[in-house]
This record gives C-alpha cells, structure tokens and sequence, in this order.
C-alpha cells in the first residue's frame, strides 16, 4: 500500500497542471484539423472503425481486459489495443476510435514509455480519437445526473491528464444503452460536445425517422436552458454494427477482400458491389450526401490488421468505380469529422427538425420492450445509490480537511468503481450473475478505501488540538464506521457497545433533519447531543419479517430512533449514547389510524391504507401489492419472446393480487408511527408517518421470490387514488428534469402497441407524478432507487419492485435472472406526498417539497459509529468536536453545491446547481445568487474560473470553439467572452511552486455567482485556509 500511495504521489506531482484544462494556442493536428478531406459531388461514406467494449457484461471487467475465460467469451481488450496501435502506425490515412476510458486507462498504465509517445503521436495527428470519454458507456434509463456527472468528469479527467486538447472528445457515442434520456443529452450539451450519435431507438421511431429522412435532428433537451440546450443528434443505420457480411473480425466468418486477380477466389467486383448496394440503402434514409458506416462490433480488433488490410482495400477498390460512374467516395473517419461534414453540408440548405422529448421505452420488436432491465437486481440499483451518496461524503471531507495527495488512492478506488457502475450492463442488472456479484465487490472495496478518506478527514475535524504544538493535548484517533447493513437491521458496534458515538455527516448545502435507527440489544438509552442535551428516543422491537430475512446475522431484536435536528450543511452533529436502565420497548397498539403532520388511515378489515392526508389534502387511497407472471417463450420469433433481464413481458395484462388481506400491528410512538404490515412470508411493508414531515414512507419487503411455476414473478405496488388524470402522469429524466407522459403513446410517430403494460413503463431515477388538475392536486412517489414505473388507469401509480425471471429473453446474456443467495430478498423504500399544485397556503409548492425530499434521499446524511472508552459526555466533549459546519451559513433551499473534490495543484473543483425547474415554484423558481467569497468556513476561494460541465475546458474556450462548429446555435449572451486570458497552463509547463503566483494574477473581483432554474455551473477554484 505505502509502494502504491507513493507512486501515485509521484504521479500527481509530475502531472501537475494537465488536470486543469488545456491551452488553446499551438494546437497540434487533432480534431477537424485532422479529418480526411470530402468529396464535393459525391456521397461521402465515413467508415468508422471501432471496438464496442462492456466494462463488464458476460464476463468482469478484469477478465474482459485480460482475455480470460474465452468459452465464456473470446474478448481481451488488452490485446485490442495492443493491435490497434500497432496497425494505426502502420499507415497515417487509417482511423480509429476508442470509448471505455476505465479500460484505456487500465491499459496505458502498463505500457511502456515506448508505446506511450507512440500513442500521444497517434491522438495527436488525430489518428486515434477519443469519444465520449467517459470512464464507462453508462445507461440512460436507470442513472442518476450526479453519478453520470462524475463518471464523465472521472474519465475526461484521466483523458486530459494523459493526452491534453487532443484527447477532449467532442462528440458522445451512445451505441448501445437501450434507450436514450432527454437529461443525458443535455449532460452532452454541457459537457460542451458538438453532437451525439445513438444506436437503438424504437424500432417504429427507426422506421419513420428513415422514411422521411430524419435521423438526424436537433435535441432540444431542457425545458430550461435554453437554445444552449440543443445539440445535433444522429442515429446510426445499423446501429453499431458493420454491414451485413463486411465484418472482417477474428470473430466473424465473412469472407475477405481478395484482389489477386490471378485467384479463383478473386471477389473484390462482387463485394465492391454488395458494398454499394447496401449503400443505396442507406443514403435513403439520410438528407446529406454523408452516411456513416461503423466498422466494428463487440470486443472487435483483437487482430486488428486483418480489419485494416480489407478495409484499405475496400476504399481502395470502391474509389476506383468512381471513374466508371459511382457516387460513392469513402474516407476513413471518425464520429466528429461525419458530424461536422454534415454540419457543413446542411449550412443554409436545411432546418434541422427538432425533438424535445426522449426515446423511452426502447422496443426491439413488436413484443421486446425493453423496460425489464428498469427494475432487475434491485438490490443492485440501491447499493449503486448508496456508493454515489458516500463517494459525496468521502469527496467532501476530503475538500473540507485539505487532505494531503497520499489519500488520493483511497478516493479513487470509489471514484472508479461507480464509473464502472454506470455502465449499461451493471447498473441496469443485465449481467451474469458472478459479474453481479464482481461489481458489487469493487464498490464494497471502492467504500472501505473511501472509509479511511473519511476516517481521516473526521479526525482532524473533530480534534480540539489539530495544530498539535502541544503534544500532551493530543488525542486519540478514532474509528468512524458505517453501518452498511442497517437495512436488514445489523450492525455490530451498535450492538455490542454500551457506549457508543454517532455521528451524523449531511452533505447537503442547507441544514437538515435527521432520523436515525440504529439496531442495538439494550431496552434504554440515553442519547446526548454535543451540548450535553438529552435526545427524545424511541426504541422499537425490530419486526419478525427483517429477523428473519436470509442471511442475517445479528443480535439486535430492537431498534433506537433519535432525532438529529438541523444538521448543518457540509457538517456534522455527534450524539453521546450509553444504555440506561429499564425497559422502554414499545408495544403495539390497536389503532385504525396514525396521526402526525401526515396522516394514515387504516381499513380494519383489510389491514390495508385506505386514506391519507398530506398537506391538508385527505385523499381516499388505496396501496397494494400484486405481480405478472412473465411470459415464457423459446425467442425463435418476436411472438415467442419470454421476459427476462432485459425484457418485460407479463403473460396477461392484469396483475395478480398477492393477498387480499395483511395482518397488521400498529407502534405510535412519539417521534414515528409505524403500521407494520405482513400480506406474505415473502411480502411485507412498514409504513411511517413522521412527527415532521410532510411525506408517508412505505418500506416495502420482497423476497425470497418463490418459484411455484414456470413463469416467475414481477412483483409491483399500487397506488390507487380518486384523481381525474386524463391517461398523463410524469417522470423524471435521470433525477432532473421532469418529462411528460401519455398512456398508449409517443410524441414522434403513431404508435402501434402490441405490448400495453410494458409498452407504458418508463424508468423512473427519482419520482413518479400525477396530477389532477379539476382539483389543484398533485400526488408523487419518490423511490430510493431506479425503478420501473407507470399508470395504467387514472388516478394510479405503479411501480416495480422486484423480478425474478426464470427464462432468459435471448438477448445475450444467457442466464435467467434469477438472483438466489439465501433467496434474494430486496427491501427499499418509497415516500409519497400529496399536496396542491400551486402551492399550500403561501408556503413551497408540492413540486419543491418533492425536490427536497428527492435531495434529503439521494444524498441522505450518513451515520458514523464510533465506540469509546471516555467514561462519560463530559469526558469525551472535552477531547473532541461534537458539531461542526463546512459551510458560513446555509444555502437558499433551491441551491445544492453539487460536488466539491479534491483536484490538481492544490485546487478544488466545485459545482454549484438549481435545483428547481422554471414553473415549480413561484419563489424558488427564480433565479439565485451564490456569494463564494464567503462561502466556506475553513477556508477562502482566491481565485475561480468557470469551465464546462466536465471540468476538462474553460466555459470561454468552448464558446469559442461551440461558435466555429455552428454560430445558428449561438445566442447574443453566449457570444460573449466570460473576459478571462486564454488558458493558464501548457501540459508538463508549470511547475507547482508558480501555481499560486499564477492564480493571484488573475484573482476575480467579483464571486457572486447566479444561477437560473436546473443550472450547473462547474468552477475550478484555488483556496486559502482560514
């Protein structure tokens, strides 16, 4: 460990300053500079080679890179990059693109220094070009914006670091997701990107877009942002794939180009012809005389010069027809060079049509919808959640303690593994199961590295000596540990310590409130807060149905729940707890109702919700729990396709009810109520009812599945209300925005639906709402992980929960999903809130109480525990801080610092977002200003400049560069220079020690910030501690 952390210190201080974007002047031969010329008169066929590598799918991403287990796959990208750099030396005119840069960055760290210059040289005559540039190919249906964020600035972080202005991609390449988010695209736009290119889309969309020659278009992707917001789009013909019998792959068994005349097996007229052929095809669908025709497939190129021969010989071959009348003139190019060519080829002739809704659901066929894969491995989709909300903390604490480069390993481990996470075969729960279980493993240890950053961190915040000039003053470090399987109740320290500390971290930029249930095996405690105050308690006996689950191994029958009261932002409150005598376990009570800010009314008969009250809305309704049994097919033809991971297909339209009675028992404490519901041995649900808050939590139980038939199970919950909502609900795109939805249809084309339930499931990131407009009444369920979601009848919420397919829909994953373990149980939790559309008597609309509960949820305050010996409060609050703040003073409630991180030189990098959309609130909505000269509270921001989304670009350089690839696109405001110089730093020019002199040449006057609704704006700061 100390070899590894003291390379990658000499690795940060050798790259210092190639982190912060680079400069613009001197650029070499990259980019468009670097694009073969076109031909004017002819169509111009942009071949494209590419490998498509799964950062995980059949195999895990170590025996994807390294080439194990080929009876599983034959894929090693290793030796695909090994080959491709080899054959790209071989001849300047070839091209070739990479994407995953978790596997390009596993790969350039082993290679020599030979091999290094040698790829640089590539990169910078634009001969090999970077897309995308993520750490990973994420999803776009089940991620959420700040872990997609992340991953991006991760990869494009490494990109700039290794290979400077040329290795900024400048285009996404989004191939493979099944589906595509509107917030995905505007993530493209912010990142600064030129366009997209995407390869599934409905295959009704794909149909229409082709006939009326449409692929290609403008996304307007925020209802918010702006003209800024669009950016040019593709969709590709074929997908990602070459065409039909031009796969000259290892891998494939089509037959080579061969053009020794003297050979009976000469065919270089017969495929020359099949090339063009294809072609008149192709140009059929697009409105430009330029058409891209990608040249590679999964895990292609691992002998890359049997690609390049036959493709030097098929634009060779089909060039030459050019005298004898052919319209076809092929290049080799890359997926910027055909969107600036078609840029430039529809300047002044074409109005690009506009999109401004998404492409979800995906289906393939007919009956293949793919909405499956929007709910499997639940467990899965909440632990990625989980990593995103501690990788925040651990980031933060970083930041706040100005840890030293020597903890930058640690980070980085969870850095990575939620990079990989977002790909689209991990977070989705499309893959094997011992690949499962591989991801889950690298962001279990991503979070024990992560760990000791915030271990560290807290310490020193927490150390009334931090200078330490006294050595006599100094005190003991201390374990911070966190209780990663307090959802099923367990949690050693809490257990079997009578004297504990916790300590609640928010990572919020405003004060929170939060309730904290920890297991424990006492009957009393008493719970101190850091000024010696005692904390209301409440200790309940932990239900039958969670000391039951699989797999549990704890002691603790009893939970402790204790109020943490205005936690402050970017701080921590601690609480001293000790048992005490007696006995303070509740006991149930026999009520046909809970009543606190919100209210539950239970129906005695059924044991069941029937009414609620939120906001002053009484609102009759109904909650239950059903499942599909999915089809079952042999996937020969689309009418016998069975649902599986990726697909979702009941065997009948109705749901079958799970139980038609629960029983119950209700617990009304003072801080909570809790009726706790079992309709099942598999199926069971708490719902709470919150001394203060205005939400109803349904903490619902599924598992182990059981497998009475041949079907399996989909396991859904209902909410049913009175609301007249005219078929429209609304999701949510990636956490962000909100999109409009309509049973049984599609914005772009006349749908024609063969599937009804899966056809009307879209992925649902953070919320699912309707409206009822007669009433003024707004009902939503946020959900704590990515779920598949819909309304299939007025006045009603679905949502599933959890699958179990015990048939594989043939979509390449080969196995059924069925996740076993003890008999996988899931546990999550839903919270519904109700409240008038325009706003409850003058306070925050129900929109913006939604935003804040979305908030409190994904990035919840995180609880640490430490054990101790000090014999009491006293004792202990003499030694070490119990409360402390990062910030001055609270952020308004519609702003978030949506990452603070370490970065290079002793800078930081800072986001700042509205959290609100335009129309969400009459308040909150408007426009804010943030001060960030006095914005932290242990330290000050000397110096700041504005970049791109991706923190790999100066805002001012993109404008510049946004405004030469396509001035329409440009508004008057974006025109103007931010007035900043050109770029600071030159790759390897600077040296650390002139940094701050650097810096303090062009220290801004002015730090106030605005901010319109749904911006993020992306800062690279300097800071001087306090």
């Amino acid at each position: 460990m100390f070899t590894l952390k003291f390379c990658a210190l000499l690795w940060c201080l050798a790259a210092i300053g190639q982190s912060h974007p680079t400069k613009r002047k001197d650029k070499p031969k990259c980019g468009y500079e670097s694009c073969h010329p076109v031909k004017e008169g002819y169509i111009n066929v942009h071949i494209v080679p590419h490998t498509h590598d799964d950062v995980g799918w059949l195999k895990t991403v170590d025996q994807y890179y390294y080439g194990e287990y080929s009876n599983i796959q034959n894929a090693g990208v290793q030796y695909i990059l090994d080959s491709v750099i080899d054959s790209l030396s071989d001849d300047p005119n070839r091209r070739f693109i990479y994407v995953e840069t978790a596997f390009l960055w596993k790969w350039w760290m082993a290679q020599h220094d030979s091999v290094k210059h040698k790829v640089q040289r590539l990169v910078r005559s634009g001969q090999l070009e970077i897309i995308g540039g993520a750490w990973s190919m994420n999803d776009e249906a089940t991620t959420h914006y700040q872990s997609i964020v992340d991953q991006f600035t991760w990869g494009l972080r490494r990109l700039n670091d290794t290979f400077g202005e040329c290795g900024r991609p400048k285009v996404g390449w989004q191939i493979d997701p099944f589906g595509h988010s509107r917030e995905m695209a505007s993530i493209f736009a912010q990142l600064g990107f030129d366009g997209i290119l995407l390869g599934r889309i409905d295959y009704q969309d794909k149909e229409e877009r082709f006939r009326s020659k449409t692929p290609e278009f403008m996304w307007q992707s925020s209802d918010n942002l702006g003209e800024k917001s669009k950016i040019l789009t593709g969709v590709m013909y074929n997908t990602y794939s070459p065409p039909p019998g031009f796969c000259f792959d290892i891998l494939c068994r089509d037959e080579p180009i061969i053009d020794n005349p003297y050979s009976d097996e000469y065919n270089v007229d017969k495929k020359v012809n099949a090339f063009f052929d294809y072609l008149n095809n192709v140009t059929k669908a697009y409105v430009t005389n330029h058409v891209i025709i990608t040249m590679g497939e999964d895990f292609n190129y691992q002998a890359a010069h049997i690609w390049f021969k036959n493709l030097d010989k098929l634009i060779l071959y089909a060039n030459r027809q050019q005298k004898n009348g052919s319209k076809y003139n092929l290049i080799y190019s890359t997926p910027s060079c055909y969107l600036k060519a078609v840029q430039e080829a529809a300047k002044g002739k074409i109005n690009w049509p506009v999109k401004t809704d998404d492409f979800f659901p995906y289906a393939s066929d007919p009956h293949s919808y793919w909405t499956g894969y929007f709910t499997s491995r639940s467990t899965l989709k909440r632990f990625e959640r989980i990593g995103n909300n501690f990788l925040q903390v651990c980031k933060q604490l970083y930041a706040l303690t100005d840890l030293g480069p020597e903890d930058w390993v640690d980070l980085n481990a969870l850095r990575e593994a939620m990079g990989v996470m977002q790909h689209h075969d991990a977070i989705t729960g499309t893959e094997k199961q011992h690949v499962a279980f591989d991801y889950a493993k690298l962001l279990s240890r991503g979070m024990e590295e992560c760990g000791i950053v915030a271990k560290t961190a807290l310490n020193k915040l927490i150390n009334r000596n931090p200078s330490q000039q006294n050595p006599k003053l100094s005190v003991p470090e201390l374990e911070f540990q966190s209780c990663l399987l307090a959802n099923i109740s367990e949690c050693k320290i809490t257990e079997e310590s009578n004297k504990f500390v916790v300590t609640v971290y928010n990572p919020l930029s405003r004060n929170v409130t939060h309730y904290v249930r920890l297991p424990v095996t006492g009957t009393a405690y008493s719970v101190l807060d850091y000024n010696g105050n005692p904390v209301a308690t409440q200790l309940m006996p932990i239900p039958n149905t969670i000391l039951n689950i699989p797999g549990r191994s704890s002691a603790s029958t009893v939970e402790l729940i204790f109020v943490a009261e205005n936690v402050p932002p970017l701080g921590f409150l601690s609480f001293y707890v000790s048992t005490t005598a007696g006995n303070k376990v509740m006991k149930p009570k026999r009520l046909r109702s809970l009543s606190y800010q919100s209210q539950i009314g239970i129906d005695p008969d059924t044991g069941k919700v029937n009414k609620i009250k939120i906001n002053d809305q009484l609102i009759p309704m109904e909650q239950d729990f059903y499942y599909y049994r999915g089809t079952v097919g042999n996937n020969s033809a689309s009418d016998y396709r069975s649902s599986g991971a990726y697909i979702f297909r009941p065997n009948q339209s109705i749901p079958i009810q799970i139980s038609q009675t629960a029983w119950y028992e209700i617990f009304d404490g003072d801080i909570i109520g809790e009726l706790r519901q079992v309709f099942t041995n598999w199926t069971s649900q708490i719902v709470r009812a919150y001394k203060d808050e205005q939400f109803i939590e349904f903490d619902w139980l599924i598992g182990p599945i059981p497998f009475d038939d041949i079907n399996g199970k989909e396991v859904i919950t209902v909410y049913n209300t009175n609301l007249k909502t005219n078929s429209t609900f609304y999701t949510d795109s990636n956490g962000r925005e909100m999109l409009k939805r309509i049973r049984d249809y599609r914005p772009t084309w006349k749908l024609e639906l063969n599937e009804r339930v899966a056809g009307n499931y879209y992925p649902v990131t953070s919320k699912i709402v309707m409206q009822d407009t007669s009433k003024n009444l707004e009902v939503a369920v946020l959900i704590d992980r990515a779920q598949g979601g819909t309304s299939l009848q007025d006045g009603e919420i679905e949502l599933m929960l959890h699958r179990s397919c015990l048939h594989d829909d043939a979509f390449g994953v080969g196995e059924n999903l069925n996740e076993k373990a003890f008999g996988l149980v899931a546990r999550g939790s839903h919270y519904l809130i109700a409240g008038s559309i325009n706003g409850n008597g003058g306070g925050k609309t129900v929109a913006a109480q939604e935003r804040d509960i979305a908030q409190r949820k994904l990035l919840a305050a995180w609880t640490f525990i430490t054990e101790t010996n000090t014999p009491d409060f006293n004792t202990y609050k003499a030694s070490y801080n119990m409360r402390y703040s990062g910030l001055s003073q609270s952020l308004p409630d519609n702003v978030q610092i949506l990452t603070l991180e370490p970065w290079k030189a002793d800078t930081f990098l800072l986001r700042l977002e509205h959290v609100l959309e335009k129309l969400e609130d009459p308040i909150l909505s408007q426009p804010v200003t943030v001060d960030l000269k006095n914005l932290f509270s242990t330290f000050n921001i000397i110096w700041y400049k504005e970049t791109t989304l991706g923190a790999n670009q100066w805002l001012s350089d993109n404008k510049k560069d946004k405004k030469k690839f396509d001035e329409i696109l440009l508004t008057q405001s974006e025109n103007e220079d931010l007035g900043w110089q050109p770029n600071l730093f030159e790759n390897n020019q600077i040296d650390s020690n002139d940094i701050y002199d650097v810096f303090s040449r062009y220290r801004k006057a002015d730090y106030q910030i605005e901010l319109q609704p749904m911006q993020i704006r992306t800062f690279i700061i300097k800071v001087q501690q306090k």
